[in-house]
Formats: C-alpha cells, structure tokens, sequence
C-alpha cells in the first residue's frame, strides 16, 4: 500500500485579496471535508476592511481539512484549508496497528455533508469574533490531540463532532451553547435550533460563577458589563464599518475640512432625465439624476484640474491627478462602501450611465471587489435618497472634494421674475483647504450647480 506524501496534500493560504490587506474573516464555507474540489472552485467567503470576496482553490482534489470555523480572522499568508491533490494515494496505516474500518457515509442534507466547519484551533495570529455568552471551545486536530496524548501517556477516544447547519451553529455561538453537550433530536442526530434554545434556556437562570482571585495576589473580580438584551442589541465593529469609522477619524483630523453649500433650480435637468429615458441610445441603462450631475462634476473637473488631486503629506508634494476615479458612496448591510468609476473623464453619457449602473448593482450584492475601492480621486454621496436637504460629508482618504447631493423637492421659486413651483436641491463640496483655497472650490461648485440649472452646458462645456 502506498503512503500519501506531504507533496500530495496542499495548503490553501489566507491570500491578499485587497492593497495591503493584513486579515479578513471567513464568512462561509461552500466545501466540507470529503469535498471533491476542482481548480477555480469557490471554497469560502471572507470579509476583509473593504469587501466581501469569494476565494477560489488553485487545486483538484479532495478537501482534507478545514483549519478554521466561520467567524474567524485570519491573518493573510496563513493556511485555511488542506486539499488531498487528485490522484493521491490514501495514507498507508502504521505498521502493527489494526486497519481502521471504514467509516458509514454521514447524511447530506441539502447536498452538503453536516459536519462542524474547521477543525483547527486559532493560533496567535487569529483572533475569535467576541462572543455573546462562555466560550466554546473548538476541537483541535487529530494531530495535535494524539501528540499531546502522547506526551502525557495516556489514550483518550476522541470525541465525535456534532452535527449541525451553520445558522445552527452561529445561533450556538451567540447564545453560548456548547454543541457537543446537547442531546440531538433532529433525523440522522443533527442539531436543530429548538435543540440550541432548550440548552440555553436553563443558562438564563444560572447564577453566573464567582471569580475566584489567585491566593497570591488577591483582587476584586474584573467587572462584568451586563445589559438587558431585550432593550440593547450589541454589534461588534468589524470589517468594512470598522475600516470605515477608521478612515473617517483620520481623513477629519488629517485633512482641514471646508464645506460649501448651494442651491439650485434644476427644473430643467429634471427634464432632461425625462427626455433620456426615451432616448434610444439609453434603453435598458440606468438614466436618473445622479447621472446627469455626475455628469456635471466631470466637466466641472475638467474646467478647473486642480481640484482633482491628492496631498502627499511625505514628500511634501500636490499630486495633481490627470484622470479621474469617480466615487460613488453607497450603503451596504456591511456599512458604507465607496467603489469608484475608473477613468470617469473618458466615458460618454451611456458609459457613464452603464458604469453606474453596474457599480450600484455590484455594491447591493456584496460583490464589489477590494480593487473597484481603490484609487478614487473624487466622490460624489447622494444623501437626497433619504430625503435629507444636504450635509457635511467628510473625504475619503486621500481624495481632495467629496460632493453630496440634497434631496430634490418641490419649492416656490423665483424664476423669470415670477415665484414658480421649481424642482430645487442643495448641494454642499467638501474639499481639503490644504491644496483647494476657496476661490478654486467655489468655481467648482459654481460650475456645477450652472450646469444642473442649464443642462446644455453639458454640450458648450464639455
């Protein structure tokens, strides 16, 4: 018989799916050990500080092991799944001990075998999600569990893992319920929630344990913060709102924020987006008036250059940029996310409007990649959705403007020398005064609210 070499059995690393991306946190496992997988199959899902990103495998093979549960940061370069490569051999049974038998094929339900995801402990370069309840400990390898038996001289059976579905699993997770001392009631010994919820319920009413101070050194017990979870929800601050909060406490104690705000008449840009939907050459694209004062903020740029451009705090240096990655703000389940049109200067109204379409699409799916947030130069934030006036929004980093458009609305207004119903919105730059005075972002947003009130110098000026 022979035996399966290290060379046949391949370690997937935690790979930098983003610039300088350190960890990210696996969301979900698609593949269980006994997996058959093929090169370019999706394995996982992770969260990193900018996105979730699926990963594919680089191998055919056999999934041998899962090294880490859901929920758990893993720092990048390091091992998360083993692959048995296709064609090897099984590994041979060491010499004078009994062949193992076989084991019974354990139920799929719904296609996927149930068994725990990960096998492996975190090691000092992970770090566990914060837990609502006890800590539940996850199994360590085989490997490692007969090494330390052996070490101590003794032989302990190994406990068989539990059976449960992954939302069963998290619901373990958060109540604090350790799977394998529950009694299954499910078809094939699986966990259900009713299970998880009837393990918890006696822990409600449990004193919790004293602590108890080393003899030593004796110290009152670290305080515990409790709250009523039926008036407080807790989230933990993690992946893309973490990055987010981050970059935003740095961007406005970095960069010396100014905000101009003006009000516009944009009636006739309101009309206009009317009269595309019906053009031929926009059916089927996304034509709104985001489009058309995206539009506007592209020739403005273009008008006046300076605008579009970067501090290098370094070198000591203005980076003026000649191209422009226009950024598009958009809120997400995962927090708010900020992809970006590349080369925005170049596009023509139906690629621009295409582009914009795909990036809001991408972004409601969760799929907006780590690269598509890279490299903006200037954003636009549209806070009109909600049916807020305007704001004060704060730059992405490393940007120098950031545009937020006000809710557009009905208002008397005097137009011709008469009041008039008007459709009038207000917007409001935000610009970093160390490279943009007040003369420069005043023309830039003069420019564009001219062209929202008349549309056609989307033509003279462009």
């Amino acid at each position: 018989m022979t035996t399966m070499t290290e060379a046949s059995v391949r370690e997937f690393k935690m790979p930098d799916v983003g610039e300088g991306l350190t960890e990210a946190e696996i969301l979900k496992w698609y593949v269980q050990p006994g997996d058959t997988v093929t090169d370019g199959q999706v394995v996982c899902e992770v969260e990193t500080a900018k996105a979730a990103v699926e990963l594919p495998i680089p191998y055919d093979g056999v999934v041998r092991e899962l090294h880490f549960p859901e929920g758990t940061t893993v720092d990048v370069g390091t091992p998360i799944i083993a692959v048995a490569l296709a064609g090897a051999a099984a590994p041979e049974a060491p010499a004078g001990q009994p062949e193992a038998p076989a084991k019974e094929p354990e139920p799929k339900p719904e296609g996927r075998q149930p068994v725990l995801v990960g096998y492996g402990v975190a090691t000092s370069s992970t770090r566990r999600r914060p837990r609502k309840g006890p800590e539940v400990t996850v199994p360590a390898p085989a490997q490692a569990v007969q090494a330390e038996l052996n070490g101590h001289g003794g032989a302990i059976a190994e406990k068989s893992r539990p059976l449960a579905k992954p939302p069963v699993r998290k619901l373990a997770k958060d109540l604090g319920v350790d799977l394998a001392a529950i009694t299954p009631s499910g078809p094939d010994g699986i966990i259900t929630r009713e299970d998880v919820h009837a393990a918890a319920a006696p822990r409600t009413a449990e004193p919790a344990a004293p602590v108890t101070a080393a003899p030593a050194a004796p110290a009152a017990p670290a305080p515990v913060a409790s709250y009523d979870t039926a008036r407080e929800t807790r989230i933990p601050v993690k992946g893309v709102r973490k990055a987010t909060a981050q970059a935003m406490v740095g961007s406005a104690f970095t960069a010396p924020h100014v905000t101009e705000f003006v009000t516009v008449d944009v009636t006739r840009t309101m009309k206009l987006v009317e009269e595309l939907k019906q053009d031929k050459e926009m059916q089927g694209l996304r034509v709104n008036p985001l489009l058309l004062i995206a539009k506007a903020l592209l020739v403005a740029i273009k008008r006046n250059p300076d605008i579009n451009a970067s501090w290098d705090e370094a070198n000591q240096e203005i980076v003026r940029k000649h191209y422009v990655n226009l950024g598009i703000a958009a809120a997400t389940p995962r927090g708010l996310i900020v992809p970006n049109i590349k080369d925005a200067q170049d596009k023509t109204l139906p690629q621009l409007a295409q582009a914009l379409g795909e990036l809001v699409s991408t972004a409601r799916e969760g799929k907006t990649s780590p690269a598509a947030m890279q490299g903006g130069t200037v954003t636009i934030t549209n806070v009109g959705v909600f049916g807020v006036d305007t704001g004060t929004p704060i730059l992405n980093p490393g940007e120098s403007a950031i545009l937020a458009v006000g809710a557009i609305k009905l208002q008397p207004w005097v137009h011709k020398g008469k009041v008039k119903p008007r459709q009038v919105t207000t917007l409001a730059l935000s610009f970093d005064h160390r490279l943009v005075d007040g003369e420069l972002g005043s023309k830039v947003l003069a420019d564009v609210a001219a062209i929202l009130e008349q549309p056609k110098r989307l033509i003279t000026w462009a």
